[in-house]
């Protein structure tokens, strides 16, 4: 059965799709058979990532209104990937939105249950080795279904003082409740002292930050990704890691996919 992989984070614009669409990217052209999946019902992204409109949602699938066959997009082929790449999208609508929004507790429940089952589905290459889910920020029905489901949980963290508060409440309230093996992802790091600075960082400064976080979050710390200019003027229409292989951001998501193939 497939590893689970939830990236999730606090609040939104932590970057917490383009990390999921990429490191989703990288494990595929490894040859690992790789079913990403949006879970971000309330402001759904891949879609634009791949210009897909699907007959069927994830919503669908939730909904048991179709089988999950029928929601996800085999795009092997389009992107050349040694493993299937396969992407299931969330209904961006705003009847979509909307409907999720009006969710109860027993429906979530339900939904729940047909998360679980996902570790079922396989490709035509066999298993699916990495289920990537990209949940909604906070503590919603949504992102708790899919933390509950995982079986590793990616928070994506800036350093920005409110999403370090929030990151911290969340690992006590939600993934040390459920018990979840979880590690920190600092993503659009900058020096926390004197002018910013969009450079790669020195391995010093480097130290001197994982030495911060680990009495910051008393977890382990799967990576940190600088900020790049370059990156966050992308129009997140494409997969970065395809594009631009020789890149430092690339070179970045490739050690967390490191990471998380040794868990």
């Amino acid at each position: 059965m497939g590893k689970i992989v939830t990236i999730h984070s606090s609040r939104g614009g932590t970057g917490k799709s383009l990390i999921s669409v990429n490191v989703g990217a990288v494990l595929a052209s490894r040859g690992k058979n790789v079913c990403l999946l949006d879970l971000d019902f309330r402001a759904p992204s891949l879609h634009v990532v791949f210009k897909m409109s699907p007959e069927y949602w994830l919503n669908d699938f939730l909904n048991r209104e179709t089988e999950i066959e029928n929601v996800v997009q085999d795009l092997t082929s389009k992107y050349g990937t040694r493993g299937k790449f396969m992407v299931g999208f969330a209904d961006p609508s705003v009847l979509g939105i909307r409907d999720m929004s009006m969710k109860d507790r027993k429906w979530e429940m339900k939904a729940l249950q047909r998360l679980l089952s996902l570790k079922d589905l396989t490709a035509s290459g066999g298993k699916i080795d990495y289920f990537i889910f990209d949940t909604s920020p906070g503590i919603q029905y949504a992102s708790v279904n899919a933390v509950v489901s995982s079986d590793v949980v990616t928070v994506v963290t800036t350093m920005d003082a409110l999403d370090i508060q929030g990151t911290r409440s969340m690992i006590k309230e939600l993934y040390d409740a459920f018990g979840k093996k979880t590690g920190i992802l600092l993503n659009k790091v900058m020096l926390p002292v004197g002018p910013p600075t969009f450079l790669p960082l020195t391995d010093p400064e480097k130290d001197a930050l994982l030495k911060q976080l680990k009495e910051t979050f008393d977890i382990p710390i799967f990576g940190m990704i600088p900020c790049y200019c370059d990156v966050l003027r992308t129009s997140r229409t494409f997969i970065f890691a395809f594009q631009n292989a020789d890149h430092p951001f690339t070179k970045d998501v490739v050690k967390v996919a490191d990471v998380l193939e040794r868990m």
